[in-house]
């Protein structure tokens, strides 16, 4: 077992590695020092406030209901490595209390009439469509100064994020609230970024992540004799990012129409409109009413707040086949995974493509 480190030699590592990263970024001229200072200022009280988990699991004067919690996590971590053949290290093996609901607030932005988002390049983890701010006020701030450039501008809280192997992520406080096996899949997917990650393509490092975390909780569920898990909240979920993608496509179709402003501000109107109702329709007709997304539904609608449909599920069925092809098998399956990785962009999408093929599947 890693031993963990100490708060010295931590705090050491944060500034080997993230002080070298800010300097390059500024020279870059890629934004203001304020920004990464806060990023810096962040990630180093993030590190300060992680404790081993056995630490808080041992201590009988800590919240039981956390220390149960804590307990599940640390099963489901062992079993990350041991069957899933993800990275053997520190993160998840540490706790963090941040005293706040999210982690970080991401600030998304695209131009009025594009589904282009307005795209931030960093040395570690490449272009993201977002920045993250460790302040809610800072991202508020961020969003008010897009707006007032004409953006469609959206935040959205994060309760966990990776460092991509450059950090030992802890489990957050953040996350305490979840239940065990979505705290599991969480695990999952993150160190599946840490095995595997291809710098600026997010939909592939996304589906590959998610079909991890999938995979990985069958499995899990499977090894605990517990019984697949609810194929009608899957479904739903499938059906109501299909209704995301489908109001994305109308959306892309109408800016390519050469239409003065007015009519194409209408027109989008229109076409969020059309996304509430067919989904009401489909919750009243098919999900016996159930609400679950009704408050994402019926909040402000703009072209930022769909920038994070289709970027975790698009390869999913791909990644899944070729699984499949490599008999099951999580360590041949790693290994193709970084083939595919290595060929050039076009390549990878066709490559991709040809595997939820039902000949390529077949194979």
């Amino acid at each position: 077992m890693i031993r963990p480190q100490s708060s010295h030699r931590l705090l050491d590592r944060a500034f080997r590695i993230l002080f070298p990263a800010l300097l390059l970024l500024l020279l870059n001229g890629c934004s203001s020092v304020g920004y990464y200072r806060q990023l810096v200022g962040g990630q180093l009280k993030l590190l300060q406030a992680r404790e081993p988990i056995d630490r808080v699991i041992a201590d009988p004067a800590r919240d039981p209901q956390l220390r149960a919690h804590l307990t599940q996590a640390r099963e489901a971590r062992a079993f990350a490595s041991s069957h899933l053949h993800l990275p053997d290290n520190q993160s998840y093996r540490l706790y963090a209390d941040i005293g706040r609901p999210f982690v970080v607030w991401n600030v998304f932005a695209t131009p009025e009439f594009s589904l282009a988002a307005n795209n931030h390049c960093f040395p570690i983890a490449g272009c993201v469509a977002y920045r993250g701010y460790y302040s809610q006020g800072a991202a508020r701030g961020e969003a008010a100064l897009q707006r007032l450039q004409g953006m469609d501008v959206s935040i959205g809280g994060v309760e966990a994020y990776s460092t991509l192997g450059w950090f030992d992520d802890p489990i957050l406080s953040s996350m305490m609230h979840w239940g065990d096996e979505r705290l599991a899949t969480l695990i999952f997917h993150e160190l599946a970024h840490q095995r595997f990650y291809l710098k600026d393509d997010t939909s592939f490092n996304e589906s590959f992540a998610t079909f991890v975390e999938q995979e990985g909780t069958r499995q899990w569920r499977a090894s605990r004799g517990l019984t697949p898990d609810n194929g009608q909240l899957v479904r739903q979920r499938e059906q109501f990012i299909q209704l995301i993608l489908d109001t994305r496509q109308r959306l892309e179709k109408l800016y390519a129409q050469p239409l003065p402003a007015a009519q194409m501000r209408q027109r989008k109107a229109q076409a969020f409109e059309r996304l509430r109702a067919d989904y009401a329709h489909l919750r009243d007709t098919q999900w016996a009413g159930d609400k679950r997304y009704d408050a994402w539904v019926y909040a402000p609608l703009n072209n930022a707040r769909l920038l994070p449909f289709g970027l975790y599920d698009q390869w999913v069925p791909a990644f899944a086949a070729l699984y499949k092809r490599e008999g099951d098998d999580w360590v041949r399956f790693y290994a193709a995974v970084q083939t595919l990785g290595k060929l050039p962009a076009d390549e990878r999408v066709v490559a991709l493509k040809a595997l939820t093929e039902p000949k390529a599947s077949a194979n």
